[in-house]
């Protein structure tokens, strides 16, 4: 068993920039930012709600693959480029945690990598060392 496992990125930055989409280290998982793909995607443009539904379900892709899952979560990191976007994603956080009930971190930021999107969401979790393979 590797205490430390990747799970790979497949967009064309990662290889470039080295990151992975998630870290498992030990009991802990982390993911990077995750975003909407508003270019795929060209109707979330502008849907905070949207692309909020869209990170949250790329990051816990990530930690399943990682092995965990959502009740493992126990800190997430919402970062949105305008004040109003603050409701609407967290009411979607709400909706994939709001039985979980993590810690929540909301943060303004003047804007995020690629043009139309609003919204990046990272994760943490612990998963039990008793759930390690």
């Amino acid at each position: 068993m590797a205490l430390v496992e990747r799970v790979p990125e497949t967009g064309p930055w990662a290889q470039l920039y080295g990151y992975s989409r998630a870290v498992a280290v030990g009991p802990l998982v982390l993911t990077s930012a995750c975003t909407a793909d508003v270019e795929a995607r060209p109707h979330l443009k502008g849907d905070a709600a949207g692309q909020a539904r869209e990170a949250f379900r790329t990051a816990l892709d990530a930690m399943v693959h990682a092995g965990a899952g959502v009740s493992d979560v126990v800190r997430s990191r919402l970062y949105v480029t305008d004040p109003a976007h603050a409701d609407p994603v967290g009411r979607v956080h709400g909706e994939f945690f709001g039985v979980v009930k993590p810690t929540a971190t909301v943060v303004i930021v003047s804007g995020l990598f690629h043009p139309g999107q609003i919204v990046a969401v990272e994760l943490e979790a612990f998963r039990a060392w008793r759930d390690i393979d």
